[in-house]
């Protein structure tokens, strides 16, 4: 954390934000990530723990791996959206997450449960993996891209108005086309939010879903708005509102 201080955080319309150098985001970001399973197995045993994809959250599993302290037998891993693709395929979130993570830590492979997006009938691996998801997870991991969605919640999809289901089959917008996502009710629902961005290609982004309009429809990303923001400086170099250097 002592790091992380040093590169800066705020606190602003309801979010916090720490922004750090590129190089300092997997660390920071594992840190926060390890203290928010440790109160969750501090407050009731157990942590449930929601993974994001992409290549930031690849580097941060990899640092997290690395805790000896994180008891790995009271963690159960879910995770906010996956494409229809096989758990063996580059393009799979699970792959990316086994690889930098599950192979390095001593988690009980029946405690990560893995999205089925690459099954035919979606609508149906969609509604078994909502029977899977607790009431409310302690954690949610988040990305944003560069067009502001989130898990694979895109801009005006009707995915966004959903209140009641959570998870569903969605299509995105370039391949592969077909996936699985949670939906707006599972986020709200987290106790706590970690949203990791690197990169000036998201710094647009990034300020819509912080501190433009609140119109989720056109900036997913605003779901996650109330969480905890984990950026690099480039990824925050056009907030107005910034923790001094």
């Amino acid at each position: 954390m002592e790091n992380a201080l040093k590169a800066g955080s705020v606190l602003s319309a309801g979010n916090r934000r720490v922004i750090v150098t590129t190089e300092l985001l997997p660390q920071t970001a594992a840190r926060h990530i390890a203290k928010a399973i440790e109160q969750a197995i501090a407050d009731h045993g157990r942590a449930s723990v929601m993974l994001a994809g992409g290549s930031t959250p690849r580097a941060v599993y990899r640092q997290l791996a690395l805790n000896p302290r994180l008891p790995w037998d009271k963690v159960e891993i879910f995770f906010g959206d996956e494409r229809g693709v096989p758990p063996a395929d580059p393009q799979s979130n699970y792959r990316m997450a086994r690889e930098s993570l599950f192979d390095a830590v001593p988690i009980p492979p029946d405690q990560v449960h893995r999205l089925l997006a690459e099954r035919p009938d979606r609508d149906a691996a969609a509604e078994e993996y909502a029977r899977q998801l607790p009431e409310r997870l302690d954690l949610i991991i988040l990305g944003i891209g560069e067009d502001g969605h989130t898990a694979s919640l895109f801009p005006g999809s009707s995915a966004l108005k959903e209140s009641v289901r959570k998870v569903l089959a969605v299509v995105g917008p370039q391949a592969p086309l077909h996936r699985l996502t949670v939906t707006p009710p599972v986020i709200a629902a987290a106790r706590e939010k970690i949203i990791l961005v690197s990169g000036a290609g998201k710094a647009g982004a990034v300020a819509q879903a912080l501190e433009g309009p609140d119109q989720p429809i056109q900036s997913p990303a605003q779901l996650a708005r109330d969480g905890i923001w984990i950026m690099d400086r480039a990824a925050a170099s056009v907030l107005r509102h910034q923790p001094p250097r």
